[in-house]
């Protein structure tokens, strides 16, 4: 693979990070936490709005799932890598799609790292840092002025919730689903989340289920 030039960002300015995902929840999990850096957050939910955004904006880092409408998101790792105005810009692949082969293609396409989900946001932070040679990234007091009134509840992840995991089957064989692990955080303290990560036994895949929206999906 090519190998690029990444262009720091300026001193005295947040990054500025653009989130592609399908999914609103994602985007907030990784947005909200990625802001106490801090980071400028710009949002896409398909790959052509994405291809925009980073043409338009600029972006210091790109994040992206590779399950987008319009444009998925290895055929956009391709399409940034040739334009110039992105081609430098680092590019974290956050996907559902473990398979070795499936990390090979991201890489492949011009991704400079590869995270598998369920991915904590704390995770994603560290590799920002990492692509962008600065370390990690900070998380300090002074770099979240702006959300001083809506404190963030700390991350953690656990094997043993405080509360019971719902009981849960797999949608595509009705085999019950097994928890790996839940992760807890939140933007406000009187607004705490949670999301269970559950594993089917019949191969079908991993799965998160949001507490707040009692929703479960296919990572």
């Amino acid at each position: 693979m090519p190998t690029f030039t990444v262009r720091a960002p300026a001193l005295g300015r947040p990054l500025i990070a653009l989130l592609i995902d399908p999914d609103a929840d994602t985007r907030e999990m990784y947005g909200e936490y990625l802001r106490t850096a801090p980071c400028e957050i710009v949002e896409a939910e398909n790959g052509p709005d994405a291809l925009a955004k980073a043409i338009s904006r600029h972006p210091d880092v790109i994040v992206t799932e590779t399950r987008l409408p319009g444009i998925d998101g290895f055929d956009l790792c391709r399409l940034l890598r040739k334009e110039i105005s992105t081609l430098s810009i680092p590019i974290i692949v956050v996907t559902g799609d473990a398979l070795p082969a499936d990390v090979a293609r991201a890489r492949t396409a011009g991704a400079d790292a590869v995270l598998v989900k369920p991915c904590l946001p704390e995770t994603l932070r560290l590799e920002i840092g990492r692509v962008l040679g600065r370390g990690p990234l900070s998380r300090g007091a002074s770099a979240t002025r702006r959300r001083t009134r809506r404190p963030a509840v700390e991350r953690s992840a656990t094997m043993r919730p405080q509360t019971p995991p719902a009981a849960l089957v797999c949608p595509a064989c009705d085999r019950p689903l097994t928890l790996q692990r839940s992760h807890i955080g939140g933007v406000h303290v009187r607004d705490p989340e949670r999301w269970d990560y559950y594993h089917c036994a019949g191969g079908c895949g991993t799965y998160e289920y949001r507490h707040r929206t009692r929703q479960l999906r296919l990572l």
